[in-house]
This record gives structure tokens, sequence and C-alpha cells, in this order.
């Protein structure tokens, strides 16, 4: 009897080993996929930029352009070199990068919470949304002059300019988060006799993320464009001040080079904030194109 026993465990074990690498084959080949498709993004991605650069290059060597006015990628590399070397541009850097994060917690959090209070309350988008649409409108550079004539040229005007900036896109796509969740959900909640803390945490902000860090990801871009007017009205720090302070030497590498900090350094926010909704929003089965 134990003979038929060992064969079936024999032919078992064959059929589980042989499953096992069925399975890793299938795993290391959509590992490959991963990688290849991955690596195809990165190589389309940076088709068109440097394409322009290659360009931009034979251009300048060949005074096809004006090199005072578009110096070569080789020069403006050169210059961020030295710049880095000398400490300068990590100077700078940190100054701004410091600014617009103190600036993006305030107003990004004051955005988030009112979003949230009046998309709950009828009463309070009553009171409050009317008078956050009005100064919605009102464009930034034309209240810059007077933060600096109340807050003076120092942290406190700039910081504040920021925070009002980074506010309105977390305040309006907070409140259409709320207003966009299913009134159903709000019935079971109340059949769970769910507190006001219950229903924020437990439904409302899981159903209102997507909305969120939408709006997460315009008030940072905000926040770097009003950043980038505040140093340019008046600092002297900051990666605004070193484009300001370049444009006056006539060093048009260096006002390259700030250009391009803040659009790399913007680049970096905006895709550490589409790693963080990849990973809060992998339930969704969204159109992926």
């Amino acid at each position: 009897m134990s003979a038929p026993t060992t064969t079936g465990d024999l032919v078992r074990t064959r059929e589980s080993s042989e499953e096992k690498r069925q399975n890793e084959r299938v795993q290391k080949s959509g590992g490959q996929s991963v990688k290849r498709s991955h690596s195809r993004k990165i190589i389309l991605g940076s088709l068109i930029p440097v394409v322009v650069l290659a360009i931009w290059q034979l251009g300048s060597v060949n005074h096809w352009i004006d090199p005072m006015m578009f110096p070569a990628p080789s020069k403006i590399v050169a210059t961020f070199l030295e710049l880095i070397r000398s400490g300068e541009l990590w100077y700078h850097l940190q100054i701004s990068i410091l600014r617009a994060l103190v600036g993006f917690l305030i107003g990004g959090g004051l955005g988030l919470g009112f979003g949230l209070f009046v998309g709950m309350s009828k009463n309070a988008e009553d009171v409050i949304d009317p008078t956050v649409q009005m100064l919605r409108t009102i464009p930034l550079l034309a209240i810059t002059p007077l933060f600096i004539l109340w807050f003076g040229f120092g942290e406190l005007s700039k910081i504040l300019l920021i925070a009002m900036g980074a506010f309105f896109p977390l305040y309006v796509n907070s409140f259409l988060g709320v207003r966009n969740v299913d009134s159903r959900l709000f019935d079971v909640a109340r059949v769970l006799e769910f507190s006001k803390l219950n229903q924020m945490v437990r439904l409302v902000l899981p159903a209102a993320m997507p909305n969120v860090l939408l709006g997460l990801r315009l008030s940072i871009s905000v926040a770097w464009l009003v950043l980038v007017v505040a140093e340019l009205m008046g600092s002297d720090q900051g990666v605004g001040y070193l484009i300001q302070d370049a444009r006056s030497f006539m060093r048009t590498e260096v006002v390259f080079i700030g250009i391009f900090l803040f659009a790399a350094v913007g680049k970096l926010t905006d895709s550490l904030v589409r790693i963080l909704e990849k990973r809060l929003l992998s339930w969704q089965d969204s159109y992926k194109g």
C-alpha cells in the first residue's frame, strides 16, 4: 500500500515544482516587460530635450544664434559645475526650497482644511465660498506690491505670498472632492452611526483623495511660480535673486541655470506626488491610454 502512495507523492512533487518554475518564468518575463516599458518611457521623454539641446549647441558654436543671448549648453554646464564647487548654488537653492516649503505648508494646509470644512457644510459654503472665489480671481502679481508695502522685503511677505498662491488649488479641489462623494455613502455612514470625525477619516478623505491629490500637484506648482515672482520682486537670497543678479551683469548662462533649477525641482516634486498618487489610488481602474 505504501508504493502507490509514494508514487502519488512523487507525481505531486513534480507537478508542484513544475508550477513553481512556470510561475518564476512568468514573474521574470513580467519584470523584464516592466523594465522595457520603463526604459522606453525614459527614452521617449528625453527625445525632445536632447534634440533641442543638440540644435542649440550647434547653433551657438557656429554663431547661428547670438552666444550672448543663448550661450552654448556646454558653457552652461561648465558654469553650473563652477557654482556647485563654490557652494553658491546650493546656498541659494536651499533658501528657495525652504521658502516654498513653508509657504506651501501654510497655504496648502489651510486650503485643505477649509476645502473639507466648506464641502461638508452648506452653511459654511454660503458664508465662506463667495469671498474665497472672489479672492481667487485676483492676480497675485497685482497684489505683490501691496504685500511688499505691508510686510516689507523680508521673509514674511514672500512666505505669505506663496501661501496665498498655494491655498486656492487645494481649497477648490478639496471642496469638489467632498461634493463628488456618492451621497449614498453618507446614508450608510448614518446607518452605522459614524461620528463627524469617522465620516471624515473613513468616508470623505478616501473618496475625495483623487481630487485632493490633484489639488496637491497644482498647489505645489503654483507655490513654485509665486516663489519666482516673490524673489524677483525683491530679495537678496534665493534662486530668483541669483537670476536677477545674473541679468544685471549679462551672465545669461546663470539665468538659464536658475530657470533649469526651478524646472528640475518642480518636476521632481510633481513626480513624487505622482508616485504617492499611484500608491494611494491603486484601487482605481482608470484609463491609462
